[in-house]
């Protein structure tokens, strides 16, 4: 996995950068495994925007992917390597001895015709290998990390993602995840061993706006350029700063730094919070 750079044609192509592609085998996806995605355009059930600068794009189909890796003591062959517009992974085609066939993120390093197994028992701890947190030795990378038993993965997805197994105290594994948080995770939750694949992703550059436009996402305007009515940051003569101790929402509360986490009945599974970006800054 390669990132190319593109020849200076015009000023959009000047820093432009994208993927090679080169570790996709296949190029139609398994039309059993393909179901049908509405552009909600960061509208809710009622209609109203819920998420801000969403829209448009190019449209896409949903593939359904395995996270929860159900499908215990059944060798699976790699069949190919896909492409997925709804996430920033790739994903593997899984086809079982017994013939059904199943997406799962494609980790690093697992390649066409890898042999891989799902199992609750002791198993092989090889790279796309699902297993027991409290079954894999500590110190191995881990993915698509359980939060609760038999639900399906739900940390540790993204592209280039890695969680590092730290201890293992009574019924609990100590994970560090990829944010620095160090939580504490059931150890009969899955996980799947290795590191997401496609680890360039964060090295692409768009290069120009319709490239973000094809992706679904609409400009965002300053809040300074708005009117008081509709940002805090608002109004005022010319370039006017914000006239206030810190920067604001267009809501009204503090933002840069402020949390906006409010589960508090998981705070108990939480060793060491992650680092915000202010105290980073510091």
């Amino acid at each position: 996995m390669a990132i190319k750079k593109f020849s200076p044609t015009s000023p959009g192509r000047r820093h432009m950068t994208g993927h090679t592609f080169e570790e996709i085998t296949r190029t139609e996806p398994e039309k059993s495994l393909l179901r049908p995605l509405s552009n909600k355009a960061g509208r809710n059930a009622h209609g109203r925007i819920t998420v801000r600068h969403r829209g448009g794009g190019h449209a896409r189909s949903y593939r359904l992917i395995d996270f929860k890796r159900d499908k215990f003591d059944i060798p699976a062959r790699v069949d190919s390597i896909e492409y997925d517009p709804n996430r920033s992974s790739r994903i593997a085609l899984l086809v079982y001895a017994d013939g059904e066939k199943r997406y799962i993120l494609a980790p690093l390093g697992l390649k066409v015709n890898d042999t891989v197994l799902s199992s609750r028992l002791e198993g092989e701890v090889r790279v796309g290998n699902s297993l027991p947190v409290g079954r894999i030795p500590m110190g191995t990378l881990v993915h698509n990390i359980e939060i609760y038993p038999g639900r399906g993965g739900q940390m540790v997805r993204a592209a280039g993602a890695a969680a590092q197994l730290m201890a293992r105290e009574g019924d609990y594994v100590t994970v560090r995840l990829p944010s620095g948080e160090i939580r504490r995770v059931r150890n009969v939750c899955m996980a799947t061993v290795g590191q997401v694949g496609n680890v360039e992703h964060a090295n692409v550059k768009l290069g120009k706006a319709g490239r973000r436009r094809w992706l679904g996402w609409r400009p965002a305007v300053r809040g300074s350029a708005m009117s008081p009515r509709d940002h805090p940051h608002g109004g005022g003569e010319g370039r006017s700063p914000i006239g206030m101790p810190g920067p604001k929402s267009p809501w009204g509360w503090r933002t840069l730094g402020r949390k906006t986490r409010r589960n508090k009945d998981t705070n108990k599974y939480i060793v060491r919070r992650r680092q915000t970006g202010s105290r980073r800054r510091r």
